[in-house]
């Protein structure tokens, strides 16, 4: 039962941005700003990570399951792969690439911020 607990307040936090976002008709999707607001209750609360760690643990055991309609999804789309599929198969190895390399940058950075405020 204390999961299913924490995974309604992890909705709530995913509803909380939807309605700032509607609110204040930011561009900003609701689901990223109700991320963020997670964010900072993690940042500033501590124990509150230990509280809602089986609910997000059974998100992340489950995680391929919320990607199988996206699969699915791109076989309707399966023309579009016909001519252009290689182009969009270089594209997407080479974004990964991308994100792969700027976020190992960016952790080594503040990871040397972090060390250099130690000291």
């Amino acid at each position: 039962m204390l999961t299913v607990v924490q995974i309604g307040i992890l909705y709530l936090f995913y509803r909380i941005g939807v309605f700032i976002q509607h609110t204040f008709h930011l561009f900003i999707p609701g689901s990223i700003i109700g991320m963020l607001l997670f964010f900072m209750v993690l940042m500033v609360w501590k124990p509150f990570d230990r509280f809602i760690e089986k609910g997000a643990g059974f998100f992340l055991s489950h995680l391929p399951i919320f990607f199988i309609p996206a699969t699915v999804g791109i076989m309707e789309y399966f023309d579009l792969f016909k001519g252009n599929g290689i182009w969009l198969i270089v594209i997407t190895i080479f974004s990964t690439l991308l994100v792969l390399i700027v976020s190992a940058l960016t952790s080594r950075f503040i990871m040397r911020l972090k060390r250099r405020m130690k000291e």
